[in-house]
């Protein structure tokens, strides 16, 4: 009995304790506890620019950022407090099922229970590492990359974590997850890759915050931005330091927690619903001014530190120079020919198209200029766009076939698979649908069985191959050029990573913005090889 008395006692308890918190930060203080580096109650000593983040009330936050500036912790303090206080059921989205999900579980979420007895008392059931149960309350852990895992689960609060890491256009999905709920909040949170992608496209919608605090020398308002507050001392690294921009005075790192603690956020925008926060390392409490410094000289020797550097340390999106097509690229190539030509005596001649809700369609000449040196057709060969355009439907395309007197075409085999497979069933012999995929190295080209109609390759090294001429000038282009084509052709960009070996590795970008044209540029690279290893002996009119 005293058991029982004491059990409904400390529920009485537990209840009256969850009605007096009101706010995150205050639930976050009194609630978690912290490992290393930090060990003990949560505090904001460490993380000043985390505070009004706890509490921020919008129903959605956008949280550009470097690497390791807390904005993680801050996210979980939001869902316990949401799981806790108000019996909310959340949703936290990263990037993969495997391995992010299941690091996510291991790594922040079962220590962060462990570490406190308060958490350990309110879940109910944390083994399933997607599931986890405080009671009637649930917390979902997802990869983004599973539609199935997304569309059934209920959540009064969304996370996005990495967001600019995951498959973008499941994110609209995630949003639905919130639409039957009277109070919702949704959070993404990423440092970013490159200008207008992923988070730096929602960070650019909001209020665009920046943290502020008074420097203790000069006493004006100011913050910490690159390069204007590192001095770099290239001769010994470890002298380089911060300073005021205003005043040029040195700010001592050691003295971080005194002269932030009060600092504040601004907002480059207060008409906006949506509330965004920035942040960077030079703000750290644990990163020192001669390891950003050594940073930075890092970046200046390679295209994968550069990248790392701004997007990581910065919290900045960057695009390395020569990593996407430019304008000045494509003009170059712009020839007297207009959109349609069709020549009187044509070479190879193949077409690409991409399948969206338009099929966009692109149809190129090809010549060798010279003797061929290599076994690298591409590299050998000499292209001209004929025509460009998009359709609505896959039959329009037969009046093309005829037309140029086209001897192969390779065409996208996703989303509409079925009608890609139909096309090149009916056009047996002068047609590829193809899959962008792993495990394929360089320009290697998988072909399937016969009858599947298949190739799967390599998207970063055929991007390249198809993109790479708009700078070597192999590629000649109508002189009636239109915007789109232009746009989608900009659209991909490099960025640089580096792997589990820490060696460089490129891969680009999945934008949000279109870029079907870019893609019917690889399937005509791709369509080159097939209808060079055909020759004259067929013709596709006859299949019409």
């Amino acid at each position: 009995m005293i058991n029982i008395e004491q059990m409904f006692l400390d529920r009485i308890a537990s209840g009256l304790h969850r009605r007096s918190i009101t706010k995150c930060s205050e639930w976050a203080k009194q609630c978690r506890v912290m490992g290393k580096p930090f060990p003990g109650p949560w505090t904001f000593e460490h993380h000043p620019w985390l505070k009004a983040m706890h509490d921020a009330e919008t129903t959605f936050v956008w949280g550009q950022k470097a690497a390791q500036m807390g904005y993680t912790e801050t996210v979980l303090n939001k869902v316990f407090f949401e799981v806790d206080v108000n019996g909310v059921s959340c949703l936290y989205v990263l990037p993969a099922k495997t391995p992010d999900a299941s690091d996510f579980s291991a790594a922040r979420f079962d220590p962060a229970i462990e570490l406190s007895s308060y958490l350990q008392k309110l879940f109910t059931d944390t083994k399933n590492i997607g599931h986890k149960r405080a009671g009637a309350v649930n917390i979902y852990i997802r990869g983004s990359r599973s539609r199935a895992g997304l569309k059934s689960v209920p959540a009064g609060l969304i996370v996005l974590d990495e967001l600019e890491e995951m498959t973008q256009e499941h994110i609209p999905l995630v949003f639905e997850r919130a639409s039957g709920q009277l109070d919702k909040q949704v959070w993404g949170i990423s440092t970013p890759t490159i200008d207008g992608h992923g988070i730096n496209k929602l960070y650019n919608a909001s209020t665009k915050e920046h943290f502020f605090f008074k420097c203790p020398h000069c006493g004006r308002s100011t913050e910490l931005i690159f390069p204007e507050c590192v001095e770099v001392n290239e001769d010994n690294i470890k002298e380089s330091f911060l300073k005021c921009k205003e005043c040029n005075t040195q700010l001592q790192h050691d003295q971080k927690q005194e002269f932030l603690k009060n600092g504040f956020w601004i907002a480059e925008h207060t008409d906006r619903d949506d509330r965004g926060f920035y942040i960077n390392q030079l703000y750290s409490m644990t990163v020192e001014p001669w390891e950003l410094a050594a940073a930075y000289l890092k970046s200046l020797q390679d295209a994968a530190n550069e990248q790392e550097f701004y997007n990581s340390k910065l919290g900045l999106p960057h695009v390395v120079a020569g990593a996407r097509v430019t304008d000045p690229d494509i003009e170059q190539c712009i020839q007297e020919h207009k959109n349609g030509y069709v020549p009187t005596t044509p070479a190879l001649v193949t077409m690409g198209v991409d399948v969206g809700t338009w099929l966009h369609y692109e149809i190129c000449e090809w010549r060798f200029p010279g003797e061929i040196l290599t076994n690298d057709l591409n590299m050998e060969a000499q292209c001209r766009v004929l025509k460009f355009g998009k359709l609505l439907n896959f039959e329009e395309l037969d009046n093309l076939f005829r037309d140029y007197r086209i001897q192969y075409a390779v065409i996208d085999a996703q989303p509409e698979r079925r009608k890609s497979f139909e096309f090149a069933e009916k056009f047996n012999g002068f047609v590829k649908t193809c899959f962008y995929g792993h495990g394929i190295q360089g320009k290697q080209i998988a072909v399937h069985q016969e009858e599947e109609h298949t190739i799967t390759v390599d998207r970063t090294s055929w991007l390249d191959v198809a993109l790479s001429r708009f700078r070597n000038k192999t590629i000649s282009l109508p002189c009636d050029l239109d915007l789109e084509y232009k746009n989608h052709i900009k659209a991909p960009v490099r960025i640089y990573k580096k792997d589990k070996n820490g060696n460089p590795v490129a891969v680009y970008v999945e934008g949000s913005d279109a870029d079907h044209y870019a893609h019917t540029r690889v399937y005509n690279e791709l369509a080159l090889n097939f209808a060079a290893a055909m020759g004259d002996s067929q013709d596709i009119t006859e299949k019409i």
